[in-house]
C-alpha cells in the first residue's frame, strides 16, 4: 500500500485541492438535498430501482440476448467484447473502415463524450497509438486530456483543479491571453471543440441505459457534447458495458428521477437523448462490454453492478473528500478507472489484485449507502473484498484468508485482536492494558503511532483508552434508567406515494408549473396567440434575418414577405432554430423534441438560440406520462433548459456546445 499511502500524504498536504474538494463537497450535498425534496417519495423509489436492477444482474444473460436482438432489428451493429484488448480491436476495426468526412485528411478525427467504460480500457491511448486522433468534448474531460491526466472524479472530472489551473492550462495550450474568467474558458472551448464537431469522422459516447422492450439507449448529458458526437458524425460508436440494462421505459423513467438528483443535484439533466434506429446517412455501432462483469456477477460482489454510476457515494464519502480521485491508485501506481466507494469494489472486482487494497481506504461510516438512489450495500462490499473475496483472489484460491490489501504486519495485528475479541475474559484484561500503556506513552494526547508498521499516525490515530472499562463505569452508574411507555410519534411518518398518471389535472396548473420550472433554469416561456408574428418581432429585435426552421411549424408565406430568410438544412452559422416540441413536462421543464423532417434536432442544438413552439394541451405532468410518446421513435431527447456546465471550479455556466437560450412559445 506505499503508493495508496504516498498519494494521500500528498492529498492532504496540497491546500489547493482540498479547497477544490470542499466546494464540491458543500455544493454538491446541499444541492443533492435541494433536488429530493421535490420527491417526497424517494425512499420507495430507491427500493423500486434497487429491486430493478437486481432483476436485470439476475437474468442479465437472457435480458442481453433480448437487448442485442432489438437492437440487430434496429439496424445497429452490435459486437460483444469478453476483454479491453478486444474492445479495443473491435473500436480499431470501425475506425480504419469508416468513411472520412475529408478523404484528402490522412488522419482519423474522434470526437468523443465522456465515457467511464473508455477510462476502464484505456481507448484514448490505443486509438492514439495507431495514429487516430481522439479529442474529448466534454469540458471537465477536454481539459484533463489537455493536462494528460486521469479523470479525478466519475461526474466532474477536473474537480480537482481551481480557474487559476485552467486559465494557464489554456493559455499554454490553446494560445489565448490568460485569463481566471470561466465564461471566457468555457467560450474558447466551445469554439475550439465546435470545429472538432463539424470535422469528426467517428462520433464515440458511453451509454448510461439501454432499454430491453425497444432496444433504445439512453444518454445523459449537461453540455451537448453528446448530442453532438450521436448526430454530426457519420460513423458512430456506443460503448456499453453489459450490466446497464433496464427492462422498460418505465423503469428508465424511475431512474431518471434519481440519477441526475444524485449526480448533478438537478430534477432532470438538460439533453437526456433516446437513440433507437440510427439515420439514413450515419452507420451506428454498439460496443458491449464484459471485461471481468461476468465473474464479478459470479461472486459475492454482485451487488456492485447494480451502481447506475452518479458519482453521489464519492460526494459522501469521507475518505475521498479528503484525498480526491487521483489518490485511488493500484500497487503498479496506475490510477484506478472508477475511484470512491464503488471504485474501491469495482475497481479490484473488474481488473484485479492491483487495486484491492483501495477497499482499506474507507472508514465503513455506511455514509455511501445511504447517498446511493439504488441502496447498493457498499460498506459490506467493501468488508467482501477486504476478506479476499474479490473475483481475481477467488481465482487463485485465495478466498476467505482476509486482509486483502494489507501489509503482514497489520494482518498479524488484526488476527491477534481478532483472537483476543472472541474472548470476553481476554477482551477484559487486554483493556486494562492497554489502558495502563496508554496513560504511560501518551498522558495528555493520542495513543502510540505506528507510520511505517500499519499506516496509523499520520493522518488517524488510536485514541487515548478510557481509564475504566464500559463494565466497571456502568457498575458505578446508577440503576436507575428512565422508562418510557405509551406510544412513540413517528417523527418520519411513511410518505403516500401519489399516483399523478391517469390523474386528471387543470391545463392552467401545468402551464403555471411548466413555466416556473423552465424560469429557474434560465429559459424562458411566452404565452401567445400568432407565433409567427411573434416570431418576427423577436428575431427583428435581436437583427437576425435567416434561421434553421422545422418545416410546418411557421406560416412560411409570412415569414417571406417579413424578409425572414430560412432554411430545413444544417447551417452553423445561423444563430436561431425554430422547432415544434411533441410535448412539455410540468414538473422538470422539459421538452421532447423527436427526429422529423428538416433536420429537427439538429435545429434544436447547433444554433445559440433553440425556439420552441409547444401547445398548452401538450403540456404532460411528468416524465412516465411521456415514455408512451418515445417508445416507437427513432431518435429522442428531452431538453430541460438551456445548455450548461459546472466542470470549472463548480461554477455554473450556461451556454456550452449547445444553444445559451432556448425560448418556448405557448400556443
Amino acid at each position: 500500500m506505499s503508493e495508496l499511502r504516498e498519494h494521500i500524504r500528498a492529498s492532504l498536504s496540497n491546500e489547493a485541492l482540498q479547497i477544490a474538494l470542499d466546494a464540491n463537497t458543500e455544493r454538491r450535498l446541499r444541492g443533492r438535498a435541494l433536488a429530493f425534496e421535490s420527491i417526497p417519495d424517494w425512499r420507495e423509489r430507491r427500493q423500486r430501482a434497487h429491486t430493478i436492477r437486481a432483476d436485470v444482474i439476475e437474468h442479465l444473460d437472457e435480458y442481453l440476448n433480448q437487448f442485442i436482438e432489438r437492437n440487430q432489428e434496429n439496424g445497429v451493429i452490435v459486437h460483444c467484447a469478453k476483454d479491453e484488448a478486444e474492445a479495443v480491436r473491435i473500436i480499431l476495426q470501425i475506425a480504419k473502415n469508416a468513411p472520412l468526412r475529408d478523404p484528402a485528411e490522412q488522419k482519423i478525427l474522434v470526437a468523443k463524450s465522456k465515457s467511464m467504460v473508455s477510462e476502464e480500457i484505456n481507448l484514448n491511448h490505443a486509438l492514439e497509438a495507431e495514429g487516430i486522433r481522439v479529442v474529448e468534448t466534454d469540458l471537465g474531460e477536454y481539459i484533463i486530456q489537455l493536462r494528460n491526466e486521469k479523470p479525478a472524479h466519475i461526474i466532474t472530472p477536473a474537480v480537482h483543479l481551481r480557474r487559476n489551473d485552467v486559465g494557464q492550462l489554456f493559455h499554454e495550450k490553446l494560445g489565448i491571453p490568460y485569463t481566471e474568467d470561466i465564461p471566457t474558458l468555457t467560450n474558447t472551448a466551445r469554439k475550439v471543440l465546435r470545429e472538432v464537431f463539424l470535422t469528426a469522422d467517428i462520433g464515440i459516447s458511453g451509454v448510461n441505459f439501454g432499454i430491453i422492450e425497444n432496444g433504445a439507449i439512453c444518454i445523459v448529458t449537461n453540455e451537448g457534447n453528446g448530442r453532438m458526437v450521436t448526430t454530426l458524425p457519420q460513423t458512430y460508436i456506443a460503448l456499453m458495458g453489459m450490466e446497464r440494462l433496464l427492462h422498460t421505459l418505465d423503469d428508465l423513467a424511475l431512474m431518471l428521477s434519481l440519477l441526475p438528483r444524485s449526480a448533478t443535484t438537478q430534477k432532470l439533466s438538460v439533453y437526456t437523448q433516446l437513440l433507437r434506429k440510427p439515420p439514413a446517412d450515419q452507420t451506428r455501432h454498439l460496443v458491449i462490454l464484459d471485461n471481468g462483469r461476468t465473474q464479478l456477477r459470479n461472486s459475492p460482489l454482485k451487488e456492485s453492478l447494480y451502481c447506475i454510476r452518479c458519482g453521489a457515494c464519492l460526494n459522501a464519502c469521507p475518505v475521498f473528500r479528503e484525498i480526491g480521485g487521483h489518490a485511488y491508485v493500484g500497487r503498479d501506481g496506475s490510477i484506478a478507472p472508477y475511484p470512491g466507494p464503488i471504485g474501491s469494489v469495482v475497481s479490484p472486482g473488474l481488473l484485479g489484485e492491483n487495486f484491492v487494497h483501495l477497499a482499506q481506504a474507507s472508514s465503513l461510516c455506511g455514509a455511501c449507502k445511504d447517498a446511493c438512489p439504488v441502496d447498493i450495500d457498499l460498506p459490506r462490499m467493501l468488508t467482501r473484498v477486504r476478506a479476499g473475496q474479490a473475483p481475481d483472489l477467488q481465482w487463485r484460491g485465495d478466498k476467505g484468508k482476509g486482509g486483502a490489501g494489507l501489509s503482514w504486519m497489520a494482518k498479524t495485528v488484526l488476527k491477534l485482536y481478532s483472537r483476543v475479541a472472541r474472548s470476553p475474559r481476554l477482551f477484559t484484561i487486554s483493556q486494562k492494558f492497554a489502558a495502563l500503556g496508554s496513560h504511560i506513552l501518551a498522558p495528555s494526547s493520542s495513543w502510540i503511532r505506528l507510520p511505517a508498521a500499519t499506516g496509523w499516525g499520520y493522518s488517524k490515530d488510536f485514541p487515548q483508552f478510557a481509564g475504566k472499562t464500559f463494565r466497571e463505569r456502568y457498575k458505578d452508574s446508577s440503576k436507575q434508567t428512565k422508562r418510557y411507555s405509551g406510544k412513540q410519534e413517528n417523527s418520519y411518518p411513511d410518505n403516500q406515494i401519489e399516483k399523478n398518471r391517469g390523474v386528471k389535472i387543470p391545463a392552467e396548473d401545468l402551464v403555471a408549473q411548466f413555466t416556473r420550472e423552465l424560469s429557474v433554469l434560465g429559459g424562458k416561456v411566452y404565452e401567445i396567440a400568432n407565433v409567427t408574428e411573434e416570431v418576427i418581432q423577436f428575431l427583428r429585435a435581436r437583427g437576425i434575418y435567416k434561421i434553421h426552421l422545422e418545416p410546418n411549424v411557421l406560416d412560411e408565406s409570412l415569414l417571406k414577405s417579413a424578409g425572414i430568410d430560412f432554411t430545413y438544412k444544417p447551417d452553423p452559422s445561423i444563430l436561431v432554430g425554430v422547432t415544434k416540441a411533441l410535448c412539455g413536462l410540468a414538473d422538470t421543464g422539459s421538452i421532447l423534441e423527436a427526429e422529423g423532417t428538416g433536420y429537427s434536432l439538429q435545429a434544436s442544438l447547433l444554433p445559440e438560440i433553440h425556439i420552441a413552439v409547444l401547445h398548452k394541451s401538450s403540456i404532460l405532468p411528468s416524465l412516465p406520462d411521456a415514455m408512451p410518446l418515445v417508445k416507437e421513435t427513432n431518435r429522442a431527447v428531452f431538453i430541460t433548459g438551456p445548455s450548461r456546465t459546472s466542470d470549472i471550479e463548480m461554477s455554473l455556466t450556461i451556454g456550452v456546445h449547445g444553444p445559451g437560450e432556448i425560448i418556448v412559445f405557448l400556443v
